[in-house]
């Protein structure tokens, strides 16, 4: 995709000189398409193709060429102009975009490079139908108590199997700017298997086992039932400076 003087092109296709089609004239092309006529069908997904576009907008930043997703895209509205039933009183872009957004969704998942299981993706197939039938049908997208009622299957397998078909994300997508300095998700996740982060653990583990049990006491109710010095004291029997000169002791103990 290729973005030039405020028109994008994708495809070859140059989308600011696509028609834009009102509602009236989508619905005769539709009745006209159910009676074998292929120019109105042309006509019906060249008006549409705009729609395939703001969907595919949804996908950026995921490392895949706009101009598969957006060939992707259209292989969905086609499936939408042949399977939409014109006699329910449903808006045709109200089911054209699930049926976009599940062959781009379909198109990741058989992509992606986690796997996962047969049945698994047997099931995930099953629940996007589901949902795009409910949505024709009931005007909005489907909870997943309703996709499981539809499937007869359990809540749990639905859910898993919505979720097996999510596109991972990047470590490298963005998720806050502010004046240039861009927050990315790598910024935000922690690495708790790292080779430092282990060996300060067993570290911390050998400097324990070293201390006295009042030590041990000291730092517990300090550090673990957040008490303050003075009630520290009142519990082991010392006085408050004693308290203070152990603490400080244990830590630099730790530290070395």
């Amino acid at each position: 995709m290729a973005l030039q003087y405020g028109k994008v092109e994708i495809c070859g296709v140059d989308t600011s000189t696509l028609p834009v089609l009102n509602e009236a004239q989508k619905n005769e092309l539709l009745k006209k398409t159910r009676e074998g006529d292929n120019f109105s069908r042309d006509k019906l997904i060249n008006g549409n193709l705009r729609l395939v576009l703001s969907v595919i907008k949804r996908f950026q930043g995921r490392g895949e060429n706009p101009d598969d997703l957006f060939q992707i895209g259209c292989i969905g509205l086609i499936k939408a102009i042949d399977n939409f039933d014109i006699s329910q009183n449903v808006r045709f872009s109200t089911y054209a975009v699930p049926m976009i957004i599940g062959e781009i969704r379909r198109y990741l998942r058989d992509n992606s490079y986690v796997r996962v299981s047969r049945s698994i993706k047997d099931m995930a197939y099953r629940s996007m139908q589901a949902k795009e039938k409910l949505t024709a049908e009931l005007g909005r997208e489907p909870t997943v108590s309703e996709i499981a009622k539809e499937l007869d299957a359990p809540h749990s397998d639905v859910v898993l199997a919505l979720e097996s078909v999510v596109e991972p994300m990047s470590l490298y997508e963005p998720v806050f700017s502010d004046g240039g300095d861009t927050v990315y998700v790598l910024d935000q996740v922690g690495d708790k298997n790292s080779e430092a982060g282990w060996v300060d653990e067993i570290s911390f583990k050998e400097a324990m086992k070293n201390l006295s049990e009042r030590e041990k006491r000291i730092l517990n109710l300090r550090f673990i039932h957040g008490k303050t010095q003075m009630e520290v004291s009142k519990e082991i029997g010392i006085s408050q400076a004693q308290v203070s000169r152990l603490e400080k002791g244990v830590i630099d103990k730790i530290k070395s």
